[in-house]
């Protein structure tokens, strides 16, 4: 760690066979890594950063209780959410009733589209978009109308309204997800950005669904705003996600919850929930929440925030000026890249397919964008050591793209 880090951001943990799909496994078929390359995980979004200590600590104290039988949430549960979100998010009004758990945030999603829809029917989604929402969409037999974010002259990511509008009238949409911060692209939307939104979905009576389990990961000086917070509306009509998971890489402990204001909502989508019979908490996913949610967790998120804005700003700079027609955004949140690769490979005559194994041959592995509908694009993992984002940025120069 630097002499200004409290935390331990630069030790390369070795994990293999520790259970880890990041280091375990290729997403990519008939490519292998060759000899005397080490792997360098950067493709699923987990973090490859020992967790905030204060978790370990609430679980190893709640194991030396030897009794793991059936339990309610502790206060110190709900006490810890409302504490988050009105330190981190200036929340205001949040109470235990407005707090239920859910499995995970895609669980969540469909439970409320369950409630805001009928099967068959189309929800809005901007395009590039999350791989999660558009198989857990299709296998639940609903049909996604995609409304594409646009790159601005300063390389920012921008929804398009009228798009939005016309897709919402002419679709006979009435339930929408929206992504805030967004994944693929790490934008964290604006006050008046949302706002804008809200006054669409409210004009054409569009319930939400808003994922926001990005929302502790923001960079630079940016800012995020809950969706629930721009209106009236907004905060009556939105079922939004979260996790800590994706902030405290907890996600093989499975735990995520929502927040719903309007109470008939609320209840509906509690019980659209139940009917598994198996959207329940796990005793160690509750106190690592209660570990990861206390004064420590605040301090390391804001020291991982820090260390994910330097190894994006370093990753962006270098990616524009050592890969000639390789597009690429810095993201205002979260720890992904989204590279648009469509100019680099019409130059070499080479696909998006040869592209993404070359990088497997040498070891940095990363995320094929096209489920994320980038059609010649590639998602990159930053959350890892700089000095492994030094390696892979060197090996792509060396090997790749050349």
């Amino acid at each position: 760690m630097t002499n200004n880090q409290k935390f331990d951001f630069t030790t390369i943990m070795d994990r293999k066979g520790r259970d880890a799909l990041a280091v375990d496994r290729l997403p990519y078929k008939n490519v292998t890594v060759q000899d005397g390359f080490s792997v360098i995980p950067m493709w699923v979004a987990d973090m490859n950063f020992a967790t905030v200590p204060s978790i370990q600590k609430a679980m190893t104290d709640r194991i030396s209780h030897p009794a793991f039988g059936y339990f309610e949430p502790r206060d110190e549960y709900y006490d810890s959410i409302i504490r988050w979100h009105t330190v981190r998010n200036s929340v205001t009004g949040l109470d235990r009733d407005c707090i239920g758990y859910e499995n995970g945030v895609l669980g969540g999603v469909l439970s409320a589209l369950n409630v805001f829809c009928s099967k068959g029917d189309k929800v809005l989604v901007h395009a590039p978009t999350y791989i999660g929402f558009t198989f857990s969409l299709k296998n639940n037999g609903y049909d996604i109308v995609q409304s594409p974010l646009v790159l601005d002259e300063q390389g920012v990511w921008r929804m398009d309204y009228d798009d939005m509008e016309q897709k919402i009238r002419d679709n006979h949409i009435h339930a929408a997800i929206f992504c805030s911060p967004h994944n693929p692209c790490g934008r964290v939307w604006e006050r008046e950005e949302i706002e804008r939104a809200m006054a669409i979905y409210e004009k054409y009576h569009v319930e939400v669904v808003a994922d926001e389990i990005w929302s502790d990961i923001i960079l630079r000086d940016n800012q995020f705003v809950p969706a629930q917070s721009v209106s009236e509306y907004a905060r009556m009509h939105t079922a939004a996600m979260y996790a800590p998971s994706k902030t405290f890489n907890l996600a093989g402990l499975v735990g995520s919850y929502h927040i719903i204001y309007n109470p008939v909502i609320r209840d509906r989508i509690e019980k659209e929930s139940s009917l598994s019979h198996y959207n329940e908490m796990n005793v160690l996913s509750m106190y690592a929440l209660i570990g990861a949610y206390q004064d420590m967790g605040y301090e390391w998120t804001d020291e991982l925030c820090s260390v994910l804005t330097k190894n994006a700003e370093y990753a962006c700079e270098y990616i524009r000026s050592h890969f000639h027609g390789v597009q690429v955004a810095m993201p205002q949140g979260t720890y992904m890249l989204l590279l648009d690769c469509t100019e680099w490979c019409q130059e070499h005559g080479k696909t998006i397919t040869e592209l993404q194994h070359a990088g497997v041959r040498v070891g940095v592995i990363w995320q094929d964008g096209r489920p994320f509908h980038s059609p010649c694009g590639i998602r990159m993992n930053l959350a890892l050591p700089f000095s492994l984002v030094e390696e892979a940025m060197e090996r792509l120069t060396k090997y790749v793209f050349i």
